[in-house]
């Protein structure tokens, strides 16, 4: 594979495009991970609970507040990048079991080269499509699945079905959550199919997002949280609006009126998500 190095910044041809890593100038030991300019990932190798993406962080939120402060829990990672969620899981509940499925092998091979994991045997990477290793998995054998899946920074069509969510809640435990991260634009036609797919089978629902992003007035991303019981709204709603980026919490009615009525997705019609605006990621995140 062609490598070239400039000022510390690593280019390397991967399995599904250009990987980048490029260091942070304000945080020594901070890298973004970059893939054909798309920011994926910023991993911080001596604060893995430094978490620079907003998204992330919303995720991490989520994660916090699924379960007891501290206590272990099984994930399934669908989509790797850098592996920044894994790590922080890794620092706040020590012992957790977790498998993270990422599709481009090259791409994982450069993570552990130059990202090193930790020295954790409970975080395993696998290479593989996300719908195979979730078809793969045990029923009933998950407490979190975190979606995080783009190429070509779209969701592929195949993780974005009502078959797809099925085998989710297959694989969750009873009380266990799924977590996506949807990134979308107005008119968030893709944003809000979600919303109705997902609910379709684990039907208690939140979405976190920037108050803009949920108007319709610009690309970005939405965390949904999805369960068969009520999700943490109120501590949800509190993390959100304490963040640097303040955010806004959907559910209940205001998450009715959000989907809408709009149709779910199956497996026949499904199509990848939207693309981002052309220039959206040309200035650095």
């Amino acid at each position: 594979m062609g490598r070239k190095r400039a000022a510390d910044r690593v280019v390397e041809q991967v399995d599904t495009g250009q990987a980048e890593l490029v260091p942070d100038p304000d945080r020594p030991g901070s890298w973004t991970l970059l893939l054909d300019g798309a920011p994926q990932s910023h991993v911080d190798l001596t604060d893995p609970t430094h978490l620079e993406f907003e998204y992330v962080r919303r995720l991490a939120a989520a994660v916090d507040l699924v379960a007891p402060a501290g206590a272990p829990l099984r994930m399934l990672h669908l989509g790797g990048g850098a592996l920044t969620l894994p790590r922080y899981v890794a620092a706040t509940r020590p012992g957790s079991t977790q498998r993270v499925c990422e599709v481009d092998g090259a791409l994982v091979d450069l993570v552990r080269r130059l990202l090193p994991l930790p020295s954790d045997g409970r975080l395993k990477v696998r290479v593989g499509d996300a719908r195979a290793v979730l078809t793969a998995t045990r029923q009933a054998s998950v407490d979190v699945v975190v979606a995080d899946v783009f190429a070509g920074a779209r969701t592929p069509a195949h993780l974005t079905s009502v078959e797809y969510v099925t085998e989710v809640a297959r694989v969750l435990r009873p009380g266990g959550w799924y977590l996506a991260n949807v990134a979308d634009g107005p008119p968030l036609r893709h944003a809000r199919a979600q919303v109705a797919t997902v609910r379709a089978v684990l039907p208690h629902a939140a979405l976190v997002a920037d108050a803009a992003v949920l108007r319709g007035r610009r690309y970005g991303n939405l965390v949904l949280v999805a369960g068969r019981t009520e999700p943490p709204v109120p501590d949800l709603t509190r993390r959100a609006a304490g963040d640097w980026f303040p955010g806004r919490v959907l559910a209940g009615t205001e998450l009715d009126r959000f989907a809408g009525g709009t149709p779910v997705v199956h497996d026949a019609d499904a199509t990848d998500s939207t693309p981002p605006p052309p220039g959206i990621f040309s200035v650095g995140r």
